[in-house]
């Protein structure tokens, strides 16, 4: 019986979809700023505020929610980490005083993280820091038709990762860009300064 592989057809469906000269020039600067943008953004965190990228993603949401207050399984999505990761992060928070867990009143079987005060004053103190790298890496090199189209061209990817995605979460569309002094709004690139 002859190998289905010495069939031309048959080989070429079995080969993998490799990137055209085209597609590689795209792909490659994109591979880059996934991988160097985080950690640029980490580093000013790190350096300025004693926080992670990833800690100030979860402080910044909870700014932005009614009382302050998530679920943890909530607060994991919106900070785009794993529930493990989160758990680990806000044990960190939560031993300097910048969030407080709690059973959810509702449902007990769920776990609420909050904001406190003194995290409160941590992202607003942080926020214009990480505001200013944020357009230092990437605001203030494109031009508004730059930005338009950035911002469509990540929708397009983010839907292709997650189908149901709603970006930014409807929540989070009305709530205007502002600055420190008005409390809870949104500051920079994200609510109180979160995000980005």
């Amino acid at each position: 019986m002859e190998d289905d592989c010495a069939d031309p057809a048959a080989s070429a469906a079995l080969e993998p979809p490799w990137l055209n000269k085209q597609e590689m020039q795209a792909w490659w600067p994109l591979s880059g700023l996934i991988s160097k943008l985080p950690a640029a953004l980490d580093r000013q965190l790190q350096t300025e505020a004693g926080i992670s990228h990833f800690e100030y993603m979860v402080l910044s949401q909870l700014s932005a929610a009614p009382q302050r207050t998530l679920r943890m399984g909530d607060l994991a999505e919106l900070a785009n980490g794993s529930v493990s990761r989160l758990s680990h992060a806000v044990t960190r928070l939560e031993r300097r005083a910048w969030i407080r867990r709690e059973p959810s009143p509702e449902n007990g079987r769920y776990m609420n993280a909050t904001l406190t005060d003194e995290g409160f004053e941590k992202v607003a103190a942080t926020a214009p820091g990480h505001v200013r790298a944020v357009r230092a890496l990437v605001v203030d090199a494109l031009s508004p038709t730059h930005l338009r189209q950035l911002r469509e061209i990540s929708e397009l990817i983010l839907r292709q990762i997650d189908a149901d995605a709603v970006w930014p979460p409807p929540e989070r569309k009305a709530v205007q860009e502002t600055s420190p002094q008005h409390g809870d709004e949104q500051l920079g690139s994200g609510r109180t300064g979160g995000g980005a």
